[in-house]
């Protein structure tokens, strides 16, 4: 293990955990990872490996049979994934979410009918807030739920599903029109049973396909076409409607730290092939980690990994403090992900021609890098959260 990305003052319990998912990742994720990356093969064997370690129970609470650990000690095993392969870690990304929005806003009943089933992965959550129009304008949302005798009927079309297809659980946003002044308190998050799988997966509620990706690949992202889905009143995430809005953005705030640590494992391990091959290619008779401009591009690309890296780790440790984080979590994100391409980028160029092969593993990390530009918010949108925060923080007086 090389000097990067190293984290102070964990417990022996962190370590054991990270140690375990480090050795899972070098035997079982990176020998296989670009084999099936091309193939666009969803990773079954390793998901199943992650559900043994118990990573898809990690944050959830011991007394609904998960482990208990904190969002540092999760975000640091994504991290470790990411370094292997990132569509895994997009595997259990939205799963968590789903799992975070039950533990903090879902009633009793609620944990106790899905979080002990998501600890074991026997329940597999995604989560959707985007429509086919909407990008970044969640106050765009045309997803409906109307109110019947018994509950509600959702019609609308959604997109951009991670685990569309291999999840059973959807919690999604909709407008509920609840007569509230503001656009943001007609929102409600339900949450939707299906079966796994495509086709129409309940009644009412179809998932065509897999959209085809020019990174991303193996795990499966979706649309949801909600044709008169009926659903109990007591699905609402929490048991009152109009609180939609505020529960996701609570779990995209941990979702972008999730995010950044990804972003934090791709520049990590496009680092780690770039050292390697420096030392193993010569020109002009010397390696070309001889050579000033590819050592100080090293220089330059292990700084901004340790960079990206310590943002991470304070925005997770702010959030297990129970402290507000969108300005945290948003420089984080922004910061990893936009570093995360400037560092493969670099790699790629250190590669040469061969970075250009799909033999070469930098070559599917260059394509994975671009949706850490967009995954959780784009980098525009974190500037206007950050900046929008710093306004208010910095508001001058008199």
């Amino acid at each position: 293990m090389g000097r990067l990305c190293q984290t102070e003052g964990l417990s022996e319990d962190q370590s054991e955990i990270l140690k375990a998912v480090r050795t899972f990742v070098e035997e079982k994720i990176l020998p296989v990872a670009t084999e099936l990356e091309h193939a666009d093969e969803y990773p079954t064997e390793i998901v199943e490996g992650l559900k043994e370690l118990g990573i898809f129970g990690l944050m959830i609470p011991e007394e609904y049979d998960g482990l208990g650990e904190s969002l540092l000690t999760y975000a640091l095993c994504v991290e470790e994934i990411a370094r292997g392969w990132m569509s895994v870690s997009g595997v259990i990304n939205t799963h968590f979410i789903v799992a975070y929005l039950l533990m903090k806003h879902g009633t009793e009943e609620q944990k106790r009918k899905y979080l002990p089933r998501m600890a074991t992965g026997e329940v597999r959550g995604s989560f959707s807030m985007s429509e086919p129009g909407l990008g970044s304008d969640v106050a765009a949302i045309k997803t409906k739920a109307t109110k019947t005798g018994d509950g509600y009927e959702i019609t609308g079309q959604k997109m951009w599903l991670t685990n569309g297809g291999t999840s059973n659980l959807i919690a999604v946003l909709v407008k509920t029109d609840e007569g509230a002044d503001s656009v943001y308190k007609n929102l409600t998050t339900f949450l939707v049973e299906k079966e796994v799988g495509y086709g129409e997966t309940a009644p009412g509620l179809t998932i065509p396909g897999k959209i085809d990706k020019m990174g991303y690949k193996g795990v499966d992202t979706t649309e949801a076409v909600f044709e008169g889905h009926r659903i109990a009143a007591e699905q609402v995430l929490g048991g009152e409607p109009g609180k939609g809005f505020y529960q996701m953005m609570d779990g995209v705030e941990v979702g972008r730290v999730n995010v950044a640590a990804r972003a934090c494992g791709i520049a990590n391990r496009a680092f780690e092939l770039a050292i390697a091959y420096a030392q193993q290619r010569e020109t002009f008779g010397k390696q070309i980690a001889d050579h000033q401009a590819i050592l100080f591009r090293l220089a330059e690309m292990a700084t901004k990994v340790e960079a990206a890296h310590a943002m991470m780790v304070k925005a997770a440790r702010g959030k297990d403090k129970g402290e507000r984080n969108d300005v945290e979590a948003g420089m984080a994100k922004m910061l990893a992900a936009e570093y995360c391409n400037e560092v493969v980028a670099d790699s790629f160029r250190i590669h040469g021609g061969y970075g250009y092969s799909k033999e070469y593993e930098i070559e599917r990390l260059y394509r994975e890098a671009a949706f850490m530009l967009i995954g959780e918010g784009t980098s525009d949108i974190q500037k206007m959260i950050i900046g929008r925060s710093l306004l208010k923080d910095y508001a001058l007086k008199g």
